[in-house]
């Protein structure tokens, strides 16, 4: 299983790739899914971006699993992985605006990424339980993996980085310019059809 983690995990970036080109080829956006999935697309989006403000620029590592802080601020005070978290509702929301073969594609895209991100979540948990260990056992009995809780996990003194909103603009670039790309082409599509 580790070596489909790895290659999950270094692939992450491009295994939507696929997905969105037949979501644009095959779409069939109205007025109202368009909204509607902007919405969650723009939900998820602020989990990347408020956990990249804490996070910082290791998110884009491609290499191998790591990490120098355990990162217990932010949005990760409500959800272990924020990030994966707003990458599926990014996911949802780019697939409610197209209506592309709905809602079999949409589910075929959400089965597919919960398996590559539960793969590199496991790899993520193993590095993080060696490297700080007591300290992310008590985390992982408090927050929750995957659903966002509306709880705050108090940090019990663990060193955290510094909020960076601007360097998460930065590195969430490529994510919002992908973003805005497929709502504007599905937009166009939209109008006319």
């Amino acid at each position: 299983m580790k070596n489909i983690s790895e290659i999950f995990f270094k692939y992450r970036s491009y295994t939507p790739v696929p997905f969105v080109i037949l979501m644009l080829i095959f779409q069939e956006a109205t007025l109202g899914s368009l909204i509607f999935g902007f919405v969650i697309a723009a939900a998820g989006e602020f989990f990347r971006f408020w956990g990249v403000s804490y996070a910082g620029s290791e998110t884009r590592t491609t290499g191998t699993v790591g990490g120098t802080y355990l990162v217990v601020s932010g949005a990760f005070a409500h959800v272990r992985n924020p990030l994966y978290f707003g990458n599926m509702l990014i996911y949802a929301g780019i697939g409610t605006m197209a209506l592309a073969w709905h809602p079999y594609l949409l589910l075929a895209a959400m089965i597919f990424f919960y398996f590559q991100y539960y793969s590199i979540i496991s790899e993520e948990e193993k590095f993080l339980t060696q490297k700080f260990d007591s300290q992310y056992t008590e985390y992982v009995k408090k927050v929750p993996r995957w659903i966002p809780t509306f709880a705050k996990y108090k940090n019990p003194g663990i060193p955290q980085p510094d909020f960076n909103p601007t360097a998460a603009l930065k590195s969430e670039s490529r994510t919002l310019q992908a973003i805005s790309l497929i709502t504007v082409i599905l937009i166009i599509f939209y109008l006319v059809k």
